[in-house]
């Protein structure tokens, strides 16, 4: 029998195997941008092989009923067809930008996602924001104004990841849906224009992917890459504190920031200095959320009046 401490063990293990993967992403893209494909075939197949695995997770999990329904449901379907929109919008952009010498801005916009998950939590869920809560957001938002100095420009990358997953969250959030269940039918709904791709592209001569058995193997990989961090993701968020995941969710962009600079990018003294805003942020968000959690679990409980 295992000791009681085995499961949440295992559980952190998850939610770092599932960040450090995620942390570490750019490199496949990076890795597959070297030897031609390009942001687009990266895509089409990061859709096509998730599907294999996704399928694999779902009968595993034996959640194909759930998918049945979806497809017999149309408002479901409605709102994942909008959930999968975002999440084509959100991983093309990052394969763009991880290939194109823009790993850094990439993961400022996943350290602006929980501080912004945080506004939306307010405005849709009436969620409440304490004092630290907004002090870690306008850390945040000066951030992101020193970067656009930084960069001469909005960082729109940024942005656009840091919205895209954070209205994929609250859409997801609302369907009645596991996480397994859901991945597939969005991978489905993107296959077809994955596929036309694909093919468009080995008509014209253009595609990589299949030149080589190297070239094969790179663009399955894509397949696992894309699925294993999200299932161990699901299933650590089930088992563990939000505080705790709250620490943990910041190595990712931490690592997609030392891929960048490993790569070589532009580090300017005004982008570390927001970067060193968004680090102040993110720091006051986790060590908030792991203060408040454990006030919370010390909190005498109250004794429960006899009927």
């Amino acid at each position: 029998m295992p000791a009681p401490s085995a499961a949440p063990r295992a559980a952190l293990l998850s939610a770092f195997g599932c960040y450090v993967i995620w942390g570490f992403m750019p490199l496949l893209f990076m890795g597959q941008a070297a030897i031609g494909f390009d942001s687009l075939e990266i895509l089409a197949h990061r859709a096509l092989w998730a599907v294999a695995v996704a399928s694999l997770l779902v009968v595993l999990a034996r959640q194909g009923g759930q998918v049945r329904a979806v497809f017999a449901n149309p408002k479901t379907l409605g709102w994942l067809a909008l959930s999968t929109l975002l999440i084509g919008v959100n991983w093309g952009l990052y394969v763009w930008a991880t290939t194109h010498e823009a790993t850094l801005e990439a993961s400022l916009g996943y350290y602006i996602n929980p501080l912004l998950n945080m506004v939306v939590g307010l405005w849709l869920f009436r969620e409440k924001i304490d004092r630290w809560g907004w002090v870690a957001i306008g850390l945040a938002a000066i951030g992101v104004l020193v970067q656009a100095i930084a960069l001469g420009r909005p960082p729109w990358i940024s942005l656009v990841l840091a919205v895209s997953f954070a209205s994929y969250a609250v859409i997801r959030k609302r369907v009645p849906i596991d996480a397994q269940a859901g991945l597939l039918v969005e991978c489905l709904l993107l296959v077809p224009f994955g596929l036309a791709w694909v093919l468009w592209l080995q008509h014209t001569g253009a595609g990589v992917a299949f030149d080589s058995p190297v070239n094969t193997i790179w663009a399955i990989a894509n397949g696992p890459a894309t699925v294993i961090p999200l299932a161990l993701f699901a299933w650590s968020a089930r088992r563990l504190p939000l505080s705790t995941l709250g620490f943990i969710q910041f190595l990712a962009p931490t690592l997609q920031f030392a891929v960048g600079v490993w790569a070589g990018e532009a580090l300017t003294p005004l982008r570390i200095v927001s970067f060193v805003f968004i680090w102040g942020g993110a720091g006051v968000f986790a060590a908030a959320a792991f203060f408040r959690h454990r006030a919370e679990r010390e909190a005498p409980k109250q004794p429960v009046a006899p009927v």
